[in-house]
């Protein structure tokens, strides 16, 4: 990734969301989590969410374009917590700890936010080729993971290596690895690929 994506600040104070489209946003997102959860991702159409949330479909459409638009809405919160635990938590999570050691945690952190919410991860990634790198999220888990592994292993190509790791951590793996061997063989896996990679 060269970077090119990233949008710079706009000049201007930010526009504030009327208040009536602000309430339609928390409908529409109460109601697809409603309907994730009760009948899963899959089975869950934009017709379904739009008439459960009481809005109509072109405010459902504008607003998220489409399901993987709200996993993206649905799963803000939980990523900004872990990348709050990331940024100023306690460690080995949080800085203050060895970068092997911060590495091992975020990986196990970042297992347990996605197992917990694989089906949305799933669709936010996969939604259209190269989903999964456009995401901000995922620039925020690369930068990351490549400062560690650039203090872990001096003199390493730590960016690409970044991409390698995060590779491991992707949903369609993650959750065929599950379904095959169990989670918890899952997160060992991980765990060795990170003492490879972080305590040479």
């Amino acid at each position: 990734m060269d970077g090119r994506e990233v949008i710079g600040p706009q000049p201007g104070p930010p526009k504030r969301e009327r208040a009536d489209a602000a309430r339609n946003r928390e409908k529409v997102l109460k109601a697809a989590a409603r309907l994730f959860r009760d009948k899963g991702v899959d089975a869950v159409s934009m017709d379904a969410i739009a008439a459960e949330a009481g809005v109509g479909k072109g405010t459902l459409f504008r607003r998220f374009g489409d399901k993987s638009g709200l996993a993206v809405a649905l799963l803000d919160s939980r990523e900004s917590e872990l990348q709050a635990a990331i940024l100023s938590g306690p460690p080995p999570l949080g800085p203050g700890a060895p970068a092997p050691d911060r590495l091992a945690a975020f990986a196990e952190a970042y297992l347990g936010y996605l197992f917990d919410h694989l089906d949305l991860v799933r669709m936010s990634e996969t939604a259209s080729p190269g989903a999964r790198y456009r995401i901000g999220a995922y620039r925020f888990w690369h930068r990351h993971v490549a400062i560690l592994l650039a203090e872990a292993r001096p003199g390493a190509d730590a960016d690409v290596l970044a991409h390698v790791l995060l590779a491991a951590l992707a949903a369609e793996a993650a959750g065929v690895m599950r379904e095959e061997y169990g989670e918890a063989r899952v997160r060992a896996a991980v765990a060795t690929v990170i003492d490879a990679l972080a305590r040479p």
